[in-house]
């Protein structure tokens, strides 16, 4: 190999583009040679394009601190992550096997709760949940579905298959970023597009649109789609605008929307009020309607739950969705899947000690050093405790923390997360560990993005790859290979 990879060593972790003696996967292949035949002053060139481009592109996210939000470009790693489709195929079917099996799930729960009543899931677990709406019961949406748009992070462990980290069905966000990594990637490194052997990632935003569209409670052939986003100070902002104007849709915040008399939900024109069919919600339940939840909220539209319980408007996601995001419901998914579906999960969940029964409590007390402790309902990488790299004062915090309500923590056993290539400095590729987030969408049918958001933990040998915590973004490759299926 040429400089740039002949001192690249993965150590003991499992790596997605090279092995464990320095030999480039199939899949990766055509990548490394690519990158053995340029000069490292070239693919400097080069990463400083993709950095240009990003700032011409406004691609961008917030970080929310204790100084106030800050603003900041998105980082990007120019060196892509590879995976064999035939690999991809197997996780791509796990992932539509998980949603299908949740949204019944949820459906359940608002209805005759029969999970409960045989014994599946405790009912403690439900009525402890912040996320359960009682306001929700008795409601049927469209197909059955409340979670129409999910983003399930995946890890490779060091046996190089897939597990599920946590999934995200309240209001998952980055996939815009999976699409402009994709655009970045083809301006920078042009010549590897050249053949079909890259799968695309560019139908998302017209499968969303078609997943929206089949929720419309009007039968005409354009419905009006919209956005519902919080405002510009949101850290997704960037995201909600990407996608309105990919698919056509008007971006409108609370105050752009009323519900009429007929409970119906208009949105304010200059040509005078428009009927809204679809309402792609980028805001927390708690701030979606004064009426019934949040009555300060400023967010959210008066009235906005009577028009979807009276099926004149759809809601995506649906109110309620959320109870399948706790991480404590995680851990009884594999449960879940063999009762509504009595198939086996595709994906196996990663370990998982609930802090709410005793035993699995003190073990989990006793290992804080050695285990990640993740309270329920927190994302983005905050509130959680990655023991082998935290200090003896933060254990004892986190212990008093669990001790204190342990219905809201979970713990799991360290992972040995995968690692791809990464530039960290001109002419220099190190190991770091990444991620993935794919998104799935359903309403009359299911799609799954080819690949994902690869997130990418820049600082080494760190485990956190959230972007507000210090990671950055890697396009995904879903490489067709000989004799792929």
């Amino acid at each position: 190999m040429s400089d740039l990879m002949d001192k690249y060593s993965c150590g003991e972790f499992f790596d997605e583009l090279v092995d464990s003696e320095g030999q480039c996967r199939v899949a990766s292949g055509r990548l490394i040679s690519y990158l053995q035949d340029l000069p490292p002053d070239e693919l400097e060139k080069r990463r400083q394009a993709a950095e240009a481009t990003i700032q011409d592109m406004g691609i961008s996210f917030t970080v929310y601190t204790d100084e106030g939000n800050i603003d900041r470009a998105w980082p990007f790693d120019i060196v892509p992550r590879t995976i064999d489709a035939d690999d991809w195929a197997v996780a791509e079917k796990g992932l539509k096997q998980r949603l299908t099996a949740l949204n019944r799930f949820i459906d359940d729960l608002y209805h005759d709760q029969n999970c409960i009543k045989d014994g599946v899931i405790p009912a403690h677990i439900i009525r402890d949940s912040k996320n359960f709406r009682p306001e929700c019961v008795g409601v049927s949406p469209p197909f059955g579905v409340w979670a129409h748009i999910c983003g399930t992070d995946l890890v490779r462990a060091d046996d190089g298959a897939f597990y599920v980290l946590e999934d995200n069905l309240r209001v998952p966000s980055g996939v815009s970023y999976m699409l402009e990594n994709r655009a970045i990637t083809k301006r920078v490194l042009p010549e590897l597009f050249e053949n079909d052997d890259i799968l695309p990632v560019d139908s998302y935003t017209s499968e969303l649109f078609n997943t929206l569209k089949a929720l419309s409670p009007r039968a005409v052939r354009r419905p009006e789609i919209v956005v519902l986003t919080p405002g510009i100070y949101n850290s997704a902002y960037f995201e909600h605008a990407y996608l309105a104007q990919q698919m056509g849709a008007e971006l409108v915040e609370g105050g752009d929307l009323y519900v009429g008399e007929d409970e119906c939900v208009y949105m304010k024109t200059i040509f005078g009020p428009e009927r809204v069919d679809v309402i792609y919600r980028r805001i927390d339940d708690l701030f979606l309607d004064p009426e019934v939840f949040d009555k300060d909220s400023m967010l959210g539209v008066p009235g906005l739950m009577r028009a979807w319980k009276a099926g004149n408007v759809a809601l995506a996601n649906a109110p309620g969705a959320g109870v399948a995001d706790d991480k404590v419901v995680y851990a009884y998914v594999p449960a879940l899947i063999r009762y509504y579906l009595n198939e086996e999960p595709i994906l196996p969940n990663v370990e998982t000690f609930l802090c709410e029964d005793k035993e699995q409590r003190e073990y989990v007390l006793a290992n804080l050093d050695k285990l990640v402790v993740k309270p329920a309902n927190e994302s983005g990488g905050y509130g959680m405790l990655v023991g082998p790299h935290s200090t003896k004062e933060e254990q004892d915090q986190f212990a008093k923390l669990i001790t204190e309500n342990p219905r809201n923590y979970i713990g799991q056993p360290t992972l040995k997360l995968s690692t791809a290539p990464t530039l960290v400095e001109p002419g220099k590729l190190e190991p770091r560990h990444l991620d993935l987030r794919p998104f799935i969408l359903q309403s009359k049918k299911t799609y799954v993005t080819t690949g994902g958001l690869t997130r990418v933990a820049l600082k080494k040998g760190s485990l956190v790859v959230n972007s507000s915590q210090g990671g950055g973004s890697k396009d995904t490759w879903i490489v067709k290979t000989k004799g792929a299926k």
